[in-house]
């Protein structure tokens, strides 16, 4: 199959490498990381290590006849990846969100304007951007697709490239799911500047709690039942982790945050229902405060360089048949 993976970060990367062996794959991604793969390859360090020789660029001028375009952007870059890509989309053209947050399909629907066919997926793969050209593959996950006419055969590409893929016939809940989850574990250990097990402790149960209450009530306006124990998997899942999550990444680095995609949402959302959402709002106030200040700093703090090569795997979001997920929080 031939296939474009468009926004080709961490995630995205870690798909392209998979895919190269057995298709026709090209990434598109920034100047740095395009001319680090030329240069040397598509270096894949951790659980798999591997140098990938993939086509790589910055920009395309046709798409061809049945292509799957991979959009592994976060939330906020999607409109300005995609505008260039817009006017070569076909009919035949299958363009799948790979993202978090909520409404991410929609954003793509609507830059795209009815072309192609879009289809929204979930993915529990854990991968951390090292370096230009260097992805650390923390974690292998299934991915969830909605259940659309051109799923399966995306799902069997996958799954033959060792990406375990499924087709979820309730995606809006599997996205609603994994929103909670993110909703709580980003915002506050940014904040917090702390590592993903500390959620854990019990002095932040009421916090957690009042987030939590706030996703799931503005999830029930919205038709959405979570008949779920969020405190009790949060801790379960997380408890003793020393990874990171990459919004905290994201403001060490002076980028932006998918936090307007996340708390925001909820927040916009329970607007709309006549809810409040104090606590969500609170916390994306103090995340996109933080993100003014990073980009006054750029080149300022990073993480350690330890602490960037741990597992930024979480436990979160996507559900599995067999256990409890692990999932990146991006």
């Amino acid at each position: 199959m031939r296939i474009l993976v468009l926004g080709a970060g961490a995630i995205g990367s870690v798909f392209g490498a998979k895919l190269a062996s057995a298709n026709d794959v090209t990434l598109i991604g920034r100047p740095d990381h395009v001319r680090a793969i030329e240069d040397a390859g598509l270096h894949i360090e951790g659980i798999e290590n591997q140098i990938i020789r993939v086509r790589a660029t910055t920009h395309i001028e046709r798409i061809l006849p049945n292509t799957l375009i991979l959009v592994t952007t976060k939330v906020p870059a999607t409109v300005p990846a995609l505008e260039p890509v817009v006017p070569l989309v076909r009919d035949d053209t299958t363009i799948v969100a790979l993202q978090n947050g909520l409404d991410s399909d929609r954003i793509v629907r609507d830059t795209v304007r009815g072309r192609g066919a879009v289809i929204r997926g979930i993915t529990q793969v854990g991968a951390i951007f090292d370096r230009p050209g260097t992805i650390q593959y923390m974690a292998r996950g299934s991915t969830l697709l909605e259940n659309h006419e051109r799923s399966q055969s995306v799902a069997d590409v996958l799954d033959a490239a060792g990406l375990e893929c499924r087709i979820s016939p309730d995606i809006k809940t599997e996205v609603w799911r994994k929103l909670v989850f993110n909703c709580v574990v980003n915002p506050i250990t940014t904040i917090l500047k702390c590592t993903v097990g500390e959620i854990a402790d019990p002095s932040l149960s009421r916090l957690n709690q009042l987030v939590i209450d706030e996703c799931v009530a503005v999830a029930a306006a919205e038709g959405i039942s979570l008949d779920i124990d969020f405190m009790n998997e949060i801790n379960l899942a997380y408890a003793g982790s020393p990874n990171t999550v990459s919004m905290r990444q994201d403001v060490l680095r002076g980028r932006s945050t998918e936090i307007d995609y996340l708390n925001g949402a909820i927040v916009a959302l329970g607007a709309r229902h006549g809810l409040d959402c104090p606590v969500n709002d609170a916390l994306t106030g103090i995340i996109k405060a933080m993100e003014t200040a990073s980009k006054d700093n750029r080149g300022g703090p990073r993480l350690p360089p330890q602490e960037l090569r741990t597992q930024t795997t979480i436990r979160a979001g996507v559900r599995t048949p067999e256990t409890t997920s692990s999932e990146i929080i991006r």
